[in-house]
């Protein structure tokens, strides 16, 4: 065999875990069905948590000299509530297009020596069936008449929400509920928000959705609407109009889009949540959105991204040095001692936007006790994991 890790997917785990493994002496083959660098529907932003993993991994220079700097959160809710607050210390995260994200990780990758193959998609897993179970031994990729197999004894698979080896293996599936769609865009000449510049992150949480809004390098600003929905939704057909209407009716953001020019047709996608089911099979790890994903609210899904690409780095030296065994509880303890705690902050964090009352209730709540919302700051964005924002 000519490469000792394939991994399906280029984008932030994918990179991260090509990287990892490069550095360490791997024979890595990175490989995506996208040319890059490409678009891809993202928020945009990383938190501090983000970037201090980054920073620990040399991937963070380029990031951090593009990038604008994102001091804290804002949350507002119906009848005017709002809540900002700002990261403790000095410290801040960044606002960059995610394809400048993802190309700068990829570029990190190539560096550290891993192979990289564009517009190359996976067709499949291949599977041997042995006594013990199945066992992966690598991909079919290509065209279905230029199929190649590349064999490898590690598979990483980090192929995102609707990854063809998760859902192929049963290893992943969109659960029942939450089913939340996305419709993303990019806008120019949009107004400040009232409090000047915009330096922070802006979440707008109204009944059955919320709206984020990002200024990002250059005249634009991303927003992003997370709604319930289904594959008939009639808003669906006509994202940009949807995406108008929800702009238009809003009293805290239909003045500063009066003006706005959508820059490009909205992306939409969707459901968003992927729940990893089953058990692992041997030769195959799940990285990124792949192993499970649930639209995060604080900025934080670049870490979760980062940090569990180089987690299954990790496994995946294991098993080329020792064999499989345990490997995949190894991984599955790892994750959750990293991001179990953060998993619940955010599934309580969504329980509290989901009502109206709720996050009055919370504006309130901060005004009598600061310390509590600054507690909240600081575990949106991850800031017990980072350092001192740069000038």
């Amino acid at each position: 065999m000519n490469d000792d890790v394939v991994i399906v997917g280029a984008g932030p785990a994918g990179a991260v875990a090509a990287t990892v493994l490069a550095r360490a002496g791997a024979r890595v083959r990175l490989i995506d069905r996208a040319a890059f660098p490409r678009d891809k529907l993202c928020g945009d932003t990383l938190n501090p948590g983000a970037l201090a993993l980054l920073r620990r991994l040399g991937l963070s220079a380029s990031i951090e000299e593009r990038g604008l700097p994102v001091h804290g959160m804002r949350v507002t809710g119906e009848h005017g509530v709002v809540i900002e607050g700002r990261y403790p210390g000095g410290l801040c995260g960044r606002a960059l297009v995610r394809r400048d994200v993802d190309w700068a990780l990829l570029s990190g990758a190539l560096a550290a020596g891993a192979a990289f193959e564009p517009s190359v998609a996976v067709r499949r897993a291949i599977v041997e069936e042995r006594a013990g179970g199945r066992v992966i031994r690598g991909v079919v990729a290509g065209a279905e008449r230029s199929e190649r197999d590349l064999l490898a004894p590690v598979t990483i698979a980090a192929d995102g929400r609707h990854s063809t080896l998760a859902f192929a293996l049963g290893l992943a599936r969109h659960p029942r509920w939450p089913r939340r769609w996305a419709v993303g865009a990019y806008f120019e000449n949009v107004g400040n928000h009232p409090a000047g510049l915009s330096t922070v992150g802006e979440m707008h949480v109204r009944r059955g959705r919320y709206i984020g809004v990002a200024p990002v390098p250059g005249p634009l600003t991303n927003v992003c609407l997370v709604k319930p929905s289904a594959p008939g939704d009639p808003s669906l057909h006509d994202p940009a109009a949807a995406l108008r209407q929800e702009l238009a009716r809003d009293p805290m953001l239909r003045d500063r889009f009066a003006h706005a020019r959508l820059v490009h047709p909205p992306v939409v996608i969707g459901p968003l949540a992927v729940d990893a089911c089953g058990a692992g099979i041997d030769g195959l790890l799940l990285a990124g959105d792949a192993s499970g994903f649930i639209d995060p609210m604080t900025g934080d899904g670049m870490r979760f991204a980062i940090r569990g690409g180089e987690l299954a780095a990790v496994a995946a030296l294991e098993a080329l040095e020792h064999g499989w065994a345990g490997v995949h509880d190894r991984l599955a303890a790892r994750r959750q001692r990293e991001f179990g705690a953060k998993w619940r902050f955010n599934r309580a964090l969504r329980a509290l936007v989901a009502s109206p009352l709720a996050v009055a209730a919370a504006a309130l709540g901060a005004r009598v006790a600061s310390g509590v919302l600054q507690a909240v700051i600081n575990n949106a964005g991850d800031c017990d994991v980072s350092a001192t924002c740069p000038a």
